[in-house]
């Protein structure tokens, strides 16, 4: 009868809902929040346990990183560490550094971030930086001391 269940509920226009929930996807959502101490660490591990889809939870005190592993949805995780903690939380803003083009560039260096990593600013919107074309390295490779036949003039 299975089957015969499955298309009954795939051509079943009586009622707008389906019976069957799409089931939400595996995901690793890092979360930037303050740890100081074990207590800090234990509120906000008990914050996430409890969570309906929660598999993992790993917690990096040095770098302040929470990761969360299951079927959950990373907006309201966050929301629900903030909320149970009263601390600030937000999504991990870094990347390693040799993932970015131009990892010092103005908004991508941060201080805070973890040692190798960078904020991770890609803006398709926002120009990167200039890249000398090929004439413009010509012209100024042309009278450097460098250059070993650059011209005598100089």
């Amino acid at each position: 009868m299975g089957a015969l269940d499955h298309l009954s509920n795939m051509f079943d226009c009586s009622s707008g809902h389906s019976k069957l929930k799409k089931r939400k996807q595996l995901q690793t959502v890092d979360i930037k929040i303050k740890i100081d101490c074990e207590g800090c660490e234990r509120k906000v591990r008990r914050s996430v346990e409890g969570m309906k889809g929660v598999t993992s939870v790993e917690i990096t005190p040095k770098q302040h990183k929470l990761t969360v592993i299951g079927y959950v949805d990373p907006d309201k995780v966050v929301a629900r560490v903030a909320h149970r903690t009263g601390k600030k939380a937000e999504i991990w803003p870094y990347v390693p550094y040799d993932v970015v083009e131009h990892p010092y560039a103005q908004g991508t260096y941060d201080k805070k971030a973890p040692a190798g990593y960078v904020r991770n600013s890609y803006d398709p919107h926002v120009s990167h930086l200039a890249r000398a074309s090929s004439t413009e390295v010509r012209y100024t490779t042309a009278f450097s001391d460098e250059n070993p036949t650059a011209c005598v003039v100089m």
